[in-house]
């Protein structure tokens, strides 16, 4: 700064005005800046802002802050899928053929799995597709289906997903298996309905009570236990209409004609050491033979006694420091975990039963 004149007594008021001048100017960038520089410091270490909701959409002009952004107005249409199933003899243009097929109809691969059992001859195929957008109805796209099934002598399933399979549950008293199936439903982990809860116990009705579902007690001795099956067939077929039954630690022998029934529909849960330790307390025998293993099976019940296809099992190690009550332990564990995942395969539509056993997909 030059002062304008070379007079003292200016010289002295002109420095005193640029002095104000200069403090005014800096009062006035203080009061701006030091909020947004206070804001700055305390948003960012001590207030981690969250990201935006999965279908927002932010403008190119997004501010530091996020405050301009807004939920995008466009949803997601609903798709509709549907499940397709089919095994036969084994020979070429089988892939080839159902996909035309659906694409004919306008439909979309989701994705497809396919296994072939060479021993036998026989092609296995999971197809799971979107028809949001087919041009055709369903009638006639069953009748295409079955016409590729009859010219490569397949069998077929067809579940068009639009209504989620009923579940019903059998239990004694053994409560592990029943609390992780309502636990997982709950979670959202099994896409079904559970229906009601079946025992010839009123121990567990409590539990049935907690999670809102119907609990029917049907007590069976060996001159009801007839008439008491049929009432819970009865139950089962006319009043709810169900798809499964599970069968989570049901201490009850269920007979041939509930079975029939209930074809490849009635899933078991057991420990693995049948046929070695058939009976009561299979674990006491096991620990006192000293197992190094110990497992659980799921399958689906038969006419022949725990003979029915494999859907699923696992196993554990044992050793020599554990005591029984560690046997129990890890084999409640086991079974919980080994009948959700079989379970989770069923009402998935993963499965495909032949000769007494099971093609899973999805692993």
């Amino acid at each position: 700064f030059q002062p304008f004149t070379s007079d003292p007594t200016t010289e002295t008021y002109c420095s005193s005005v640029v002095i104000r001048l200069v403090a005014m100017q800096l009062n006035f960038l203080s009061f701006f800046s030091l909020p947004v520089l206070c804001h700055l410091t305390w948003s960012f270490p001590n207030q981690r802002r969250a990201a935006p909701p999965v279908g927002t959409r932010v403008s190119s002009s997004t501010s530091l802050f996020m405050s301009d952004v807004k939920e995008d107005e466009a949803t997601i249409p609903n798709t509709r899928t549907g499940t397709l199933r089919v095994f036969g003899p084994d020979q070429k243009g089988i892939v080839a053929a159902f996909s035309q097929l659906l694409y004919g109809h306008g439909c979309g691969i989701v994705d497809s799995e396919q296994a072939t059992d060479h021993a036998a001859n026989l092609f296995f195929q999971r197809i799971h597709f979107d028809w949001t957008s087919m041009h055709t109805d369903k009638h006639t796209m069953q009748f295409g289906i079955q016409e590729v099934c009859e010219r490569f002598r397949m069998q077929n399933d067809l579940d068009w997903g639009e209504q989620k399979k009923h579940i019903a549950i059998m239990v004694s008293k053994y409560d592990h298996c029943l609390y992780e199936l309502l636990l997982r439903h709950k979670a959202g982990e099994l896409d079904c309905e559970i229906s009601c809860i079946l025992s010839n116990h009123p121990d567990l009705e409590h539990v049935a009570k907690t999670f809102d579902i119907p609990f029917h007690v049907f007590t069976i001795t060996k001159d009801t236990k007839k008439e008491q099956e049929e009432k819970e067939l009865d139950l089962l077929k006319n009043t709810y209409n169900v798809d499964l039954v599970i069968l989570a630690r049901y201490m009850q022998i269920i007979s041939d004609d509930f079975c029939r029934a209930f074809p490849h529909k009635v899933i078991n849960i057991h420990h693995s050491f049948l046929p070695a330790f058939v009976g009561g307390k299979p674990y006491h025998r096991a620990h006192e033979r000293g197992v190094k293993l110990i497992g659980a099976t799921a399958h689906y019940a038969t006419a022949e006694l725990d003979e029915g296809p494999i859907i699923e099992q696992d196993i554990t190690r044992i050793s020599h420091r554990d005591a029984v009550n560690d046997l129990l332990r890890k084999g409640r564990t086991l079974e919980k975990n080994t009948l959700v995942t079989a379970v989770k395969a069923h009402i998935e539509d993963r499965i495909i039963v032949y000769n007494n056993k099971c093609v899973v997909f999805g692993y």
